[in-house]
């Protein structure tokens, strides 16, 4: 089983184009989806606003969206890497949000989205961050964050001393960068940081990490957490660190020379649990590609491909294209009764970045583990 539906397009509503697809999914069947809607030009810091759809039928349907973060609310700059996590035990939403990447706020649901608590600033989370590095620059995230067994929530960060010039002389680089990590053990009513992961030129294997950023990240079978990590290292492979708490101590970064790295976010998730003689699964999703055609710098988005992992993320034994043509971020959920979603980013409409959509995706292991026939 597959099927497919576009939820945002670009040039509606008055935005230029949708960007950074978010998504989670409750245990009673509610899906929540959002993107950045970004007018101007569809650029980074463009007042980019956070709209959001809510299905409450596993993502068969979705009502209108929502604004659900007005930039204006805080000021010129872009609301953006809205990043969401639901506790297993209350069903509370929990959700955190950056804006002009350099305010970082924190608010909740306790209806599966139906209505939103008002947003509360957790910024001076990240001013402790001082001590380590001198940040400019903040970021969540993007897509789903992570709940731990024992009940801690976990989003990844990038930082950046805002140095770099990509931007041009009006806004702060987002190179060069580190990674690290906040963490919550009271369902996001606080939050607090935790160790630096990793920082732009760290060496692993002999390879110089360059500009790390988007990270995504699953709890592993004897409780540490690993995090698959963007970078633009010349290697163009995933880096990967674990902690035995998502917080502290970060050890064994290895390259994944299964995984390509485009340049681009991915996404990743926990199917299921070891049950038995039978292994957990493990899902992860980026365009698996290395072609440079529609592009100068990095590689082209397209190929958006899903991976399955048998022994917790060591090895990728199943590889299936979800979408051949141009498709960049993503995100992944999966249902209680093992319906897979990746929400992502495709087609093109006047070169890489600006995409025509952002497309829902359901589909089942079955047709993730069959061969083409």
């Amino acid at each position: 089983m597959i099927e497919k539906q576009n939820l945002f397009e670009a040039r509606t509503k008055g935005y230029f184009t949708c960007r950074i697809p978010g998504m989670i999914a409750t245990s009673s069947n509610a899906v929540l989806v959002t993107t950045e809607a970004r007018p101007g030009r569809g650029g980074d810091y463009d007042f980019n606003d956070v709209l959001m759809r809510r299905s409450t039928d596993g993502g068969r349907t979705f009502e209108p969206f929502v604004k659900l973060i007005d930039h204006a609310t805080y000021g010129d700059g872009p609301a953006s890497n809205f990043v969401m996590i639901p506790d297993r035990d209350s069903g509370r939403i929990v959700a955190v949000f950056c804006h002009d990447y350099a305010r970082v706020f924190t608010l909740y649901s306790d209806d599966e989205g139906a209505t939103w608590s008002e947003p509360v600033e957790i910024t001076a989370t990240f001013e402790e961050f001082r001590q380590d590095y001198p940040w400019r620059v903040c970021a969540t995230g993007p897509a789903h964050g992570t709940q731990l067994r024992n009940g801690r929530m976990i989003i990844p960060v990038w930082l950046s001393d805002g140095s770099g010039g990509e931007f041009g002389p009006k806004h702060r680089g987002h190179r060069p960068s580190i990674v690290t990590v906040i963490y919550s053990d009271d369902c996001g009513a606080t939050w607090q940081p935790g160790d630096i992961v990793c920082r732009n030129g760290d060496v692993f294997d002999g390879e110089t990490v360059v500009n790390p950023s988007e990270t995504v990240a699953v709890e592993l079978e004897d409780g540490g957490v690993m995090f698959n990590i963007r970078s633009e290292s010349k290697i163009h492979r995933r880096l990967t660190a674990v902690s035995p708490d998502g917080t502290r101590s970060w050890h064994s970064q290895r390259w994944d020379h299964e995984l390509l790295e485009p340049v681009c976010m991915a996404s990743l998730i926990r199917y299921d649990w070891p049950d038995g003689d039978q292994p957990g699964h493990i899902l992860f999703a980026n365009p698996d590609n290395l072609e440079q055609t529609m592009v100068e710098w990095g590689f082209d988005r397209k190929r958006l491909t899903v991976k399955l992992s048998f022994d917790d993320g060591r090895t990728w034994s199943v590889s299936k294209m979800l979408e051949e043509g141009p498709s960049g971020y993503s995100d992944l959920a999966v249902l209680p009764d093992g319906t897979i979603l990746c929400l992502y980013e495709c087609e093109i409409l006047t070169g890489m970045g600006d995409d025509r959509y952002v497309r829902l995706a359901r589909f089942d292991m079955d047709w993730l583990t069959k061969e083409k026939e």
